[in-house]
């Protein structure tokens, strides 16, 4: 069996589905990298709550502009074009239905797509940022995580355990071993590592897995690794 994918392998994979012309949105941290997989001759324009439109790929190291940096802090570049405007228009775009996508990470995913990934029950500082206006603001919510948690817990479970950020808001998983859709509540499976058997996967998912059609493998680049 093929190894689960890196963070960087899903976020590629993630990529190659944005569609060309698209306003896009990328959670902080790991949703991130996503920008860095945009297929070639692909159009894609880049928003960040803290107030640009735009922005391009990450700088060289010591050509950082600390005046230019998106959301999470990181410094970024601008494409043609680029606006910068106050914050809470940033909000505006996202509460307005402008967006064409928003692409988080997850603590956990349930089969009627409800989404927790703000906190894990009680432990820990809460930071919610701008993820619960992202996800019923954007037109379509897709998902990067690994498939289990650090402990080998399902993260796509029947129900969410811990608060949640939206309810019925993601419509696509992309995690290490798998490609998901959810629709009518159900968890779909469009692709999965290869050699990965069903049983092994549907024994690491806390719900059930539905097939429609043919399950593809899921390949990607091996040198993102």
């Amino acid at each position: 069996m093929q190894d689960k994918l890196s963070n960087a392998q899903i976020a590629w994979r993630a990529a190659q589905d944005i569609e060309d012309g698209s306003y896009v949105n990328l959670g902080i941290g790991f949703p991130e990298m996503i920008a860095k997989f945009q297929p070639e001759g692909r159009d894609v324009t880049y928003h960040t709550e803290n107030g640009v439109l735009g922005f391009g790929q990450a700088p060289k190291e010591g050509e950082e502009d600390w005046d230019l940096i998106n959301a999470g802090k990181k410094p970024i570049t601008l494409k043609p074009g680029a606006a910068f405007f106050h914050h809470a228009d940033s909000f505006a775009m996202v509460r307005g239905g402008h967006l064409d996508l928003a692409v988080l990470g997850a603590y956990q995913v349930a089969q009627n797509g409800d989404l927790a990934n703000w906190r894990v029950g009680t432990k820990g500082v809460p930071a919610v940022g701008g993820a619960m206006d992202l996800v019923h603001g954007a037109k379509r919510v897709a998902v990067v995580t690994d498939h289990v948690t650090k402990d080998g817990g399902p993260k796509l479970v029947e129900r969410c355990t811990f608060p949640l950020t939206g309810v019925g808001c993601v419509t696509q998983v992309y995690t290490s071993l798998a490609v998901i859709d959810i629709r009518n509540g159900r968890f779909i499976l469009r692709e999965k590592v290869p050699g990965l058997s069903m049983d092994a996967l549907q024994a690491i998912t806390g719900a059930t897995l539905y097939i429609e059609g043919d399950v593809a493998d899921l390949i990607v680049p091996e040198e993102l690794a």
